[in-house]
């Protein structure tokens, strides 16, 4: 079946198979468990680098890299893994965060292994969810990661953690069970045998009836992980209370699991449902760009706030792939990968700024940048970023978005002027939530009513750790073409499909 080295599998199988070794590591001493971890994590992203450089033609759209092995005889399931434009983006940005996030786990000393072993779980099912060309296994992937998840905020959470855990479980297992149904429906659909490859379910259509009961039930399920209102309460909830290299891996890459879908089936596989309803989700992106940002405004606790910061950047998402232009596709794209940088790095900055002052809610806190002028600066950056500076990756992705909703041809004048209105208060109130919080964490001088108040200033590896991804974040904001040239030929033939069929 295959002429190469099966670099997918590996890719897929290394973290989780190494992984359960941690059980085996010396349960004294958390130095053996975290370096072991950390190897792992950086020989993965150096694989993954290395069969990206050498194994892939950024130029082709078809599929690369493909690996296709029998497994479940009965009833036609593979393990099929590949790989397009479409997924090396957040694949590449899985390793890069996970990497990241494993070394910002290094204050955890409870059940230490238990907790890196997770990590690395997740690591497999993120990977293998992005490169995996069967519906079932994109939905055992899909479930895979929510076990990790679960177990991350119940164990190491904060005070509301096991509210939050299972809120977060019932949310996200109530949308699966939409995925499951639609994976169902189409592998039963088929004329001849059912089948579950998605090479072949491209280019199948359904009668419009059933594609948008189909398109229904998978939009549910996303609209859950990447959060849509009204189904996004789960997340203020579960960021709030998980611990920050939990919070990196979901604010980076989990929602981003939630994009994907959306591009990978919803459009790849029903364009004309896609068309029937990309006016709703402008409307509804459009909503949440706004809804999102006042909420945020109104929240007393730090990494709510910051949570709620990330919903309303997930807008321009919707906004990109409900325009159904090559920009505002290629943009959402973009901001996925933006986003998934600069999430997480604030995150990590919150988490670490809440491990040395140990108070949570923005009106306890102030003047912290007098003795910490290292996470300020490094925390105002961030920030910046995050209201989308030009020069800075966020400014370029929803640029983007912008310039594709205008140009699209789908929607009337009106309709594209009164949306990028909402949009541009949306991109008002941005920074005001943000600089707000910037203004009652470190201006002001009441840290200095507390006796004894000194505090450490961040150390050599929370500086490693918020200057490597703010690197990326500033390198894709001058050369975004670094980001974009991976995935326009791909996502030119998602698009020829609205016009040619």
């Amino acid at each position: 079946m295959m002429n190469h080295f099966p670099f997918l599998t590996i890719i897929v199988v290394l973290p989780i198979f190494a992984g359960s070794f941690i059980f085996f590591l010396p349960h004294r001493g958390n130095r053996v468990i975290r370096w072991y971890t950390i190897c792992i994590c950086v020989l993965e992203l150096l694989l993954t680098t290395y069969a990206f450089c050498y194994h892939f033609q950024s130029d082709d759209p078809l599929i690369q890299l493909v690996e296709d092995y029998k497994w479940i005889d009965f009833f036609e399931f593979h393990w099929r893994l590949g790989i397009d434009g479409l997924s090396i983006g957040p694949i590449l940005l899985t390793g890069f965060i996970t990497t990241l996030a494993t070394l910002a786990a290094w204050p955890v000393t409870r059940d230490s292994r238990l907790f890196n072993f997770l990590m690395l779980a997740m690591y497999s099912g993120q990977i293998g969810l992005f490169s995996s060309r069967d519906l079932l296994l994109f939905f055992l992937m899909w479930e895979l990661e929510l076990i990790p998840v679960y177990l991350l905020v119940s164990m190491w959470g904060g005070k509301k953690r096991l509210y939050s855990a299972t809120k977060f479980i019932l949310y996200t297992a109530g949308g699966s069970v939409f995925l499951l149904m639609g994976v169902l429906g189409i592998g039963l659909y088929g004329s001849t045998e059912p089948t579950l490859n998605l090479e072949i379910l491209a280019n199948q259509s359904y009668p419009v009836a059933l594609e948008i009961i189909l398109y229904i039930g998978f939009f549910i399920a996303f609209a859950v992980k990447l959060p849509i209102i009204p189904l996004h309460t789960w997340l203020p909830d579960t960021h709030g209370e998980a611990h920050y290299s939990t919070c990196m891996l979901l604010a980076g890459i989990l929602l981003k699991m939630g994009a994907y879908g959306l591009v990978r089936i919803n459009m790849e596989l029903f364009p004309h449902a896609h068309s029937i309803f990309s006016p709703w989700l402008m409307i509804v992106g459009a909503m949440q760009i706004i809804y999102a940002a006042s909420t945020s405004l109104g929240q007393r606790n730090l990494k709510k706030r910051i949570a709620y910061s990330s919903v309303s950047h997930m807008g321009f998402i919707i906004i990109g792939i409900g325009s159904i232009t090559d920009m505002g596709l290629n943009g959402a794209l973009l901001q996925i990968i933006s986003h998934g940088f600069i999430g997480a790095a604030l995150f990590f900055l919150a988490g670490t700024t809440y491990d040395r002052i140990r108070l949570l809610y923005l009106d306890e806190m102030g003047g912290i940048a007098i003795p910490m002028p290292k996470i300020f600066t490094m925390f105002s950056s961030f920030s910046m970023a995050s209201l989308a500076l030009p020069g800075m990756s966020g400014f370029v992705a929803e640029l983007i978005v912008f310039f594709g909703l205008i140009t699209s041809p789908k929607y009337l004048l009106m309709t594209k002027l009164l949306i990028t209105f909402v949009m541009a208060i949306g991109m008002i109130l941005t920074p005001i939530y943000l600089l707000s919080m910037l203004r009652q964490m470190f201006y002001g001088y009441k840290i200095f009513n507390v006796p004894n108040s000194y505090f450490f200033d961040s150390g050599p590896r929370e500086l490693f750790l918020s200057i490597s991804i703010f690197l990326p974040v500033l390198g894709i904001g001058m050369y975004p073409d670094f980001v974009l040239s991976l995935s326009v030929e791909k996502i030119e033939v998602i698009l020829s499909n609205f016009f040619y069929r």
